[in-house]
């Protein structure tokens, strides 16, 4: 009995993976960390050389807004179209993959490598479709980041789609299993980023996987659990991380069925998307808060406009409302609010951030790690906003029942256990 992923979202993709390199110079963190720390990137470069390398693949966010951005994609493109001309890959046919990705901490992060169908995501707020995004999605991001994908002639995921199993069946379920499965990589990865090992399902494994994935995508399950309406249409998967990633490669997508025969949609490669499953209820998943720091501006005629902007708003932590910690070069302190037009703390500060900053200088950077965020804080001009982590176990309820979270509201990790790239696929 084969496995059946034809009405699944998530299923087998052929997986391109790297031979003849070491890899650990071929793999570098996510593209979207450390955005405000170009001597991040630059050590990265130094330690890469000339040696085969994603880096040469990705385009660091903290390079989107540069003056050479369009040769830098040029560069990009040129460099995935040699690799594979030189065959750099080698092509897993209609694969999964098992990843244990062991933490800097020493926690192991469980994992499964496969494709999300784009038909069937959407990261538009109140969507029912089977795959949503967690957070609101800024529009003018996605331009640039198309730009970047568009010609491309291969993916490189650092998606990662979340599934609420709390019985542990679908990936946790193949840790037993690794001696019936191919090792196909181990090996540490740079910048303190701990380690990674990835097994290739057989055909038992993916059975497995498949009836687990329908289990947990069984509309009577969904409606007991999360005590919604016989019709509400079954949310099987969140986008926990690389939501804009997701976004990009949606829009992309639809582009290219603008120009296709829709006769030939189904077999368009951009209808889907390389990323990895890692089930919410993973041990070492935890839910970091993603902190503000505004750069060039005024501390106190922030935090002044800060309290004038919502009624009965104080300086302190008081006992009644929501307390903002803020922190900078004059010290640091609180201020709370009463009666919050959002219910979390990062909504209430992100409305009043993106109508403060509109016409004003200042720029907002989205900080990983509260000891970043102080020592920007610490620089004149500067002001960081320390938020409070996120319950994991809110975020199914609250993206079904109230749609979309505040962008940035959380994060899977410190910047060091980010996804880190490895697999691709072809997208053309």
């Amino acid at each position: 009995m084969s496995a059946d992923f034809s009405s699944l979202p998530f299923r087998p993709a052929d997986v391109l993976l790297p031979r003849d390199c070491d890899l650990t110079l071929w793999s570098v963190v996510a593209c979207d960390q450390y955005t405000s720390q170009p001597e991040y990137w630059q050590r990265v470069e130094d330690r890469v050389g000339r040696a085969p390398s994603t880096l040469r693949l990705i385009l660091p966010e903290s390079s989107l807004d540069g003056p050479h951005v369009e040769t830098d994609i040029m560069d990009v493109n040129n460099t995935m179209s040699r690799y594979l001309r030189e065959g750099r890959f080698t092509q897993l046919d209609r694969s999964m993959i098992y990843v244990e990705r062991t933490l800097h901490c020493g926690k192991l992060r469980r994992g499964l490598i496969g494709m999300v169908d784009l038909d069937q995501y959407d990261y538009e707020a109140g969507t029912d479709a089977p795959v949503r995004a967690t957070e609101g999605v800024v529009l003018s991001r996605i331009p640039p980041r198309v730009a970047v994908r568009k010609n491309a002639p291969i993916e490189l995921p650092h998606a990662m789609l979340l599934c609420d199993d709390p019985q542990r069946t679908v990936i946790e379920a193949l840790s037993e299993q690794k001696e019936q499965m191919e090792l196909l990589y181990d090996f540490p990865l740079m910048e303190n980023g701990g380690r990674v090992a990835g097994w290739r399902l057989g055909p038992e494994q993916l059975e497995q996987v498949a009836l687990a994935l329908h289990r947990l995508a069984d509309p009577e399950q969904f409606h007991a659990r999360y005590r919604t309406q016989p019709e509400e249409p079954v949310m099987l998967f969140a986008v926990g991380d690389g939501n804009h990633s997701l976004a990009t490669a949606k829009e992309c997508y639809e582009r290219q069925k603008r120009f296709t025969d829709p006769a030939r949609w189904a077999s368009l490669p951009a209808r889907f998307a390389l990323c990895e499953l890692v089930n919410l209820h993973d041990d070492s998943l935890e839910f970091a808060p993603i902190h503000r720091v505004v750069f060039h501006t005024d501390p106190q005629a922030m935090l002044n406009a800060l309290i004038h902007r919502f009624p009965g708003a104080s300086r302190g932590a008081g006992t009644q409302g929501q307390v903002l910690h803020y922190v900078f070069s004059d010290g640091e302190g609180d201020i709370t609010i009463p009666n919050p037009p959002s219910h979390l703390p990062v909504g209430t500060l992100q409305l009043f951030l993106d109508e403060y900053l509109t016409g004003r200088s200042g720029r907002v950077d989205y900080i990983h790690g509260e000891d970043v965020a102080r020592q920007f804080a610490a620089r004149p001009g500067n002001i960081s906003f320390l938020l409070p982590a996120m319950d994991k176990g809110e975020l199914f309820p609250s993206v079904i029942h109230d749609g979309v979270l505040p962008r940035k509201t959380f994060s899977m990790g410190e910047a060091n256990d980010k996804r880190f790239y490895l697999e691709a696929r072809k997208i053309r």
